[in-house]
């Protein structure tokens, strides 16, 4: 019961911290077209979005992801970093001070770099491996453009008529910085492992392509605001995933909002398990495979080290946001949206309505985050055949159906409902092999079981012999 307790008063406490970011950010962002100039705003966004959520949210999860992990293993997270102060000095802090003391140790350790490595290539490798990916969530819309101090705000970075193209080229330039990192160390290990991890990434590069392909069909453009949408304002229709597919008639708007998730179900797979196999986090971590290879950052030390370590999680960062804005409505309620626009506290105060919808975009991005990091905990580190597998074999032909199907339904029914039915019953489907792959393999775990305990008389030895290779894995 203490632990249920902690989890909600952690999660509490996460929304109240989301929900004050937003409301600073739309007032800033308010008070800088008032005083500077028109279009100051994206400057401030620069700040709140990126700086703010995006780094620090990063830099949290260096310690989350340990706790997390801890609470699913029952076991004992990180508590012994003490900071000396009365009153404080025999506190564990919830595992806080850790974040100091990684920040200290990446910034005091010495910088060693190879007699023999290529000097300017070397240093260049971690700036490669994280700029790119910091700068992906400058066009990720994260809440709605409202009125703060008689002066419109939108809540993004930039809006550039490329949109999601930028995601995909800006993405790929995070190739470079895993393969020359390898490559400049000048060793063959760090060399092995760039060169899988630049394969592994330029790989699932086409999957993730063509796992959009189907969106852009449904909504008719490429930019992040035009396929999160708007609500129905001013006798104009929704558009993007605000507007319905089915609705009731009444005050309150509720029915089955044209998210992207329900639209393009297979989409939404074959993107989600692109992009994170694009971060290189287990399962799809072979690249740094400590029972067969050594990783491509193998030579690094101190905050070179550090740059590879929070890209991977700014890496989650930026796909939560991306994911939350193409497949889950962005900003935007699953239900309500039209009657809470319309409430007369809402028109009159733009900063309340933009802090409420900012906060629904950061609470559905930790949801996701959380889910990688359940992913990451529960599934072994997949072998490198299949993980090849899985890209060329697997989401390849299914992004590829997946485009014709959604180019016919929506030539055939342009209001989007036959995709919507389509990718209902593709839910349904996914669904009914899920169960009845768990209930499979839930029933050949009962019976092995059972033919154990006969062959042992009770001991049941054979349940924990393993094979040699699980044996050398699980001694790293």
């Amino acid at each position: 019961m203490k632990r249920v307790l902690t989890v909600l008063v952690a999660m509490a406490t996460i929304v109240g911290a989301l929900a004050g970011v937003s409301a600073a950010a739309y007032a800033v962002a308010g008070l800088a077209e008032k005083y500077w100039f028109t279009g100051a705003s994206r400057l401030s966004n620069i700040l709140f979005l990126m700086l703010v959520f995006v780094m620090i949210i990063a830099t949290l999860l260096t310690i989350a992801e340990r706790k997390w992990s801890a609470l699913m293993q029952d076991r004992v997270g990180p508590n012994r970093a003490r900071i000396n102060l009365p009153g404080i000095r025999n506190r564990s802090l919830a595992g806080l001070p850790h974040i100091l003391t990684d920040v200290l140790k990446m910034l005091t350790k010495e910088d060693f770099i190879p007699g023999t490595a290529n000097t300017f290539l070397f240093k260049l490798g971690p700036i490669l491996a994280f700029a790119p990916v910091f700068a992906l969530f400058a066009v990720v819309p994260a809440g709605p453009s409202v009125e703060v101090f008689g002066h419109r705000v939108d809540m993004v970075v930039a809006t550039p008529d490329f949109g999601v193209l930028y995601l995909l080229a800006i993405a790929s330039l995070a190739v470079y910085g895993t393969a020359l990192a390898g490559w400049s160390s000048n060793n063959k290990f760090a060399l092995l492992g760039g060169v899988r991890a630049s394969s592994q990434m330029i790989s699932y590069e086409v999957a993730l392509g063509l796992s959009l392909i189907g969106l852009f069909l449904a909504f008719s453009s490429v930019q992040l605001p035009a396929i999160v949408g708007d609500l129905a304002v001013a006798g104009a229709d929704a558009t993007g995933q605000a507007r319905y597919l089915w609705r009731t008639e009444g005050g309150f708007d509720f029915g089955l909002p044209a998210w992207g998730f329900i639209l393009q179900p297979i989409g939404f797979i074959g993107f989600f398990a692109a992009s994170f196999a694009e971060t290189k986090r287990a399962p799809f971590d072979v690249p740094e495979g400590e029972s067969e290879i050594i990783g491509y950052f193998v030579e690094y030390s101190g905050m070179k080290f550090g740059l590879f370590m929070i890209s991977e999680f700014v890496e989650v960062v930026v796909l939560a946001g991306v994911t939350t804005a193409l497949f889950f409505g962005g900003h935007h309620l699953p239900f309500g949206g039209e009657w809470l626009a319309s409430q007369p506290l809402m028109q009159e105060h733009g900063w309340l309505y933009g802090t409420l919808l900012g906060t629904v975009f950061w609470v559905k991005v930790v949801f996701l985050i959380w889910v990688q990091l359940v992913i990451r905990w529960t599934f072994p580190r997949f072998r490198y055949d299949q993980i090849q597998t899985l890209g060329w074999k697997i989401l390849l032909p299914l992004g590829l159906a997946n485009v014709f199907v959604s180019g016919a339904l929506v030539l055939w029914d342009p209001s989007l409902r036959a995709l919507a039915v389509a990718g209902l019953l593709e839910i349904g489907v996914l669904m009914v092999l899920t169960m009845t792959k768990q209930g499979t393999a839930e029933h050949g775990a009962h019976g092995g079981a059972h033919g154990a305990h006969g062959h042992d008389h009770g001991h049941g030895h054979d349940a924990h012999a393993l094979p040699s290779h699980a044996s050398a894995a699980s001694s790293h």
